[in-house]
């Protein structure tokens, strides 16, 4: 579902046309724009603090065949959501899951791990190591 969440819709879209045929479903409720509570903690230890809110979309899908699909995303986004709430549900038939984690899961958690790789390589870049530093006593 992680992965799902991050899944650009171009992608999502990609894959859904590559399908064939594309499997039938249904909403169990409408897509839902809302609102959620963010929270966090000091430290990641301390007492929990609410410091917002932000935008989320759900989705609920059943397949023909009876899966149920799901998926929260962070922003508006609905034909998106539908799409990974469908593929969440493709994800529990043993004929199509390995054709779903070729087309879009692995897809998106390399794309995922490589931002995070970036992301960490320009932080170290500005690591200050003060251990270093020598005392200028005279």
């Amino acid at each position: 579902m992680a992965a799902l969440s991050r899944a650009e819709e171009g992608l999502l879209e990609a894959a859904w046309s590559a399908l064939a045929p594309p499997p039938e479903y249904r909403l169990l409720r409408p897509v839902e724009i809302g609102m959620t509570l963010l929270r966090g903690r000091i430290g990641g230890t301390g007492q929990p603090f609410n410091f917002g809110e932000a935008t989320l979309t759900r989705a609920a899908v059943a397949l023909a065949t009876g899966e149920q699909g799901f998926a929260y995303l962070l922003g508006r986004h609905p034909r998106r959501a539908e799409l990974a709430a469908v593929f969440h549900a493709l994800l529990q038939r043993e004929e199509s899951r390995d054709r779903v984690e070729a087309r879009v899961i692995r897809p998106v958690e390399a794309a995922y791990a490589a931002a995070v790789s970036a992301d960490r390589a320009a932080t170290a870049a500005t690591r200050v190591d003060f251990s270093t530093l020598v005392r200028g006593d005279g």
